[in-house]
């Protein structure tokens, strides 16, 4: 899901409702013209605080309807006509709502002629204002901003389609920059080298004649790398989840969602983070002080681990947490001599964890076993970096040594507290714990991360009576 297509998806929702309200406002002051006063007088009383408080909410469930209308999808290929219908109809739902109210509870409008025009002017006002969010995003396409920049997997008449139907109308925000008669050894390098240099983010496969091997392999290389991946219909003959289907050039065109964190789901996770790190920044806060005072006292060192771990998408952001360990502890993990003397207790995955490790400081023991160390992380989630519920932060040496399917757990942004850390904490298999991140990121809700946020002290206190 492309940047640009959440920000243009997010503003119609202010800008619908700013249209209700201007539709709204101006029947009020139609109604009141002059002119129109001297064709029909006004015979009422309707003070302009009362009628705008009524405005306001009414517009407010408008939007309501507008959702149930579908006119909120993010992405796809929606046409002009498509688009322009949704309003028509949702407008027209509103104003049934509205007079279906006014018959049940037998309460009498003062004015018929602003009801009307209230419905008349709001599809004038939210299809003007959709025609203009629309011309800006289209004029962005032109720039190059939010464009998908395609590779076609396959040939024949299906793939004719859709060059032909993406070259003709560059106002979908589709272009071509490739395409290959198959997924061999030759495209797989040459995919890669584009890879490299930045030249494109989603596959479409058009070739319904592909094995199952090599439509699997293509999907593995598409999580690997984090690209979108769409094929026509009837490829996979295996089940999947999180598929959403659109109509390309006449070919249905269904595209594998690697989490539901896709359009909306993002944009309400973004939120949840904002809100309830910034109320936790100011729960915690006298702890975060006291922690950073102690650290500093008790032993040499910053007060601050710092270094660089690995995120959403496979970029590297710069992490922090109180330090626990002696200063410059991390360099103990590449010396020959100390790890020979250490227990692995992660030993057979990508993981490094030391049984009895002696870096970690008297404070740092207590700190870490509450997890009051990863304080500091709040402030990674504010800024956007990490997020309060999913994946462990994945260290850059651990990335290094993930096998693909390992990689599906950087979809997502890394969290404070997740599905696995509740389930087990440090406790569990490697293998057993990316299943879990992979069954989070696959079915992902508010109401999931909500859960695993309650559960999360009740872990660590489990946690702390086990050892």
């Amino acid at each position: 899901m492309k940047r640009s297509e959440l920000i243009f998806a997010t503003i119609t929702l202010p800008l619908d409702y700013l249209a209700l309200i201007l539709a709204a406002l101006t029947a009020y002051f139609i109604r009141y013209w002059p002119v129109i006063q001297k064709i029909r007088p006004v015979i009422f009383d309707l003070p302009f605080k009362d009628y705008f408080s009524i405005a306001s909410g009414s517009a407010l469930v408008w939007l309501i309807i507008f959702v149930l209308s579908g006119l909120y999808s993010i992405g796809g290929t929606k046409r002009l006509s498509e688009e322009l219908s949704k309003i028509f109809i949702a407008c027209s739902a509103g104003l049934a709502l509205v007079l279906a109210v006014m018959v049940f509870s037998r309460y009498l409008f003062d004015s018929r002629f602003i009801i009307l025009a209230v419905w008349f002017l709001a599809i004038i006002f939210v299809s003007l204002e959709r025609l203009t969010v629309r011309l800006i995003q289209r004029l962005s396409f032109k720039l190059g901003v939010g464009v998908h920049r395609v590779v076609i997997i396959g040939d024949g008449q299906i793939a004719k389609n859709l060059i032909f139907e993406f070259s003709q109308r560059p106002m979908l925000g589709y272009k071509i920059v490739d395409q290959f008669s198959e997924f061999d050894q030759s495209a797989t390098s040459r995919l890669q080298a584009m890879i490299d240099g930045d030249k494109f983010d989603e596959i479409i496969q058009v070739n319904p004649n592909v094995s199952r091997q090599q439509t699997s392999a293509l999907v593995d290389f598409a999580n690997e790398h984090h690209l979108i991946f769409k094929y026509t219909a009837d490829l996979l003959g295996t089940q999947l989840t999180n598929l959403e289907i659109v109509t390309m050039a006449g070919t249905p065109v269904v595209e594998v969602k690697r989490t539901r964190l896709d359009g909306w789901g993002r944009v309400a996770k973004r939120v949840f983070d904002l809100v309830f790190s910034l109320f936790f920044l100011i729960i915690f806060s006298p702890l975060m002080i006291l922690t950073a005072l102690a650290v500093k006292l008790t032993s040499a060192g910053p007060i601050l681990f710092k270094y660089k771990r690995i995120g959403q998408y496979d970029k590297p952001f710069a992490y922090f947490k109180f330090r626990s360990m002696i200063a410059n502890a991390h360099q103990y993990r590449f010396d020959q001599n100390f790890l020979a003397k250490q227990e692995n207790l992660r030993q057979g995955s990508p993981m490094i964890k030391f049984k009895n490790d002696p870096r970690i400081t008297k404070f740092g023991k207590f700190i870490r076993r509450w997890s009051i160390d990863e304080l500091p992380e709040l402030i990674l989630v504010f800024i956007g970096k990490m997020s309060l519920v999913g994946p462990r932060p994945h260290e850059v040496e651990e990335v290094a040594s993930y096998q693909k399917h390992h990689k599906k757990v950087l979809t997502l942004k890394p969290g404070m507290t997740g599905l696995a850390q509740i389930s087990g904490r440090s406790d569990l298999d490697f293998e057993e714990e990316i299943k879990i991140d992979t069954y989070y990121i696959e079915n992902w809700s508010l109401g999931l991360d909500l859960q695993i946020i309650l559960k999360t002290p009740w872990a660590l206190i489990k946690r702390c009576q086990a050892e």
